[in-house]
């Protein structure tokens, strides 16, 4: 009766502690979802003009339209597009008419086009404010030789640009080149896996009753024999 009731404390707990964890991600789910929603509305409001105080956390995503003259040099940061293949991000340093430089994201290169000569000058740019937390630990340092980066760093890429820390990804520009797509702020990057967690903790809560409830009746089976 003892080890029957121990299994039963097993299996009732044990599955218990499963589901509150698949709850606990529906929850996530929820609650990201709803940063999402607010994300999305954000990135496509009318676009103002760029503030003359920037804050990351308060202008993140800020749709900014800005006038100004697209500068010669160029970060290139390595990435791979979904059926198109590999290329690089162009980073340029962009200085606006009323005498502050910032960066601007103005799109997606193939890499056979890394180092074509591109249109350069005045435009106007219409885009979202982004401060893109893509480095970690395991992020290689960028080989400056090659002019190669592996993650967006506004920081030290304002420092090698000698602009001030605010990065503006282009929607459009009126500054065409053919070589360039633009890649606009979007959600798709944002990780949402909660739900895939919780079917995995709920599954799992299932199959923890299962065996429990297996046990239970083959220690029934063997007490009726005996």
């Amino acid at each position: 009766m003892r080890r029957t009731l121990f299994l039963l404390i097993i299996g009732l707990g044990g599955a218990a502690i499963l589901i509150s964890l698949g709850v606990w991600q529906l929850q996530r789910l929820a609650w990201k979802q709803a940063i999402i929603a607010d994300i999305n509305a954000r990135i496509v409001a009318a676009p103002v003009a760029l503030p003359q105080t920037v804050d990351p956390q308060d202008d993140a995503y800020l749709p900014v339209v800005a006038d100004g003259v697209v500068g010669n040099a160029e970060i290139h940061i390595l990435v791979s597009q979904k059926d198109v293949g590999a290329g690089y991000r162009i980073i340029a340093p962009f200085l606006l008419d009323d005498g502050r430089q910032i960066m601007v994201d103005r799109g997606f290169a193939l890499t056979t086009a890394k180092d074509t000569e591109r249109a350069i000058g005045v435009a106007t740019i219409t885009g979202n404010l982004q401060w893109p937390q893509e480095t970690d630990g395991f992020t290689p340092a960028p080989d400056m030789s090659e002019n190669i980066w592996f993650a967006r760093d506004v920081a030290a890429m304002a420092d090698v640009l000698d602009t001030l820390p605010v990065l503006l990804v282009a929607r459009s520009s009126s500054l065409q080149d053919a070589n360039i797509s633009p890649l606009p702020v979007d959600t798709a990057r944002i990780p949402n896996d909660h739900l895939q967690y919780a079917i995995t903790w709920f599954s799992l809560a299932a199959i923890w009753l299962g065996m429990s409830l297996f046990f239970l009746r083959r220690r029934g089976a063997s007490k009726a024999e005996s």
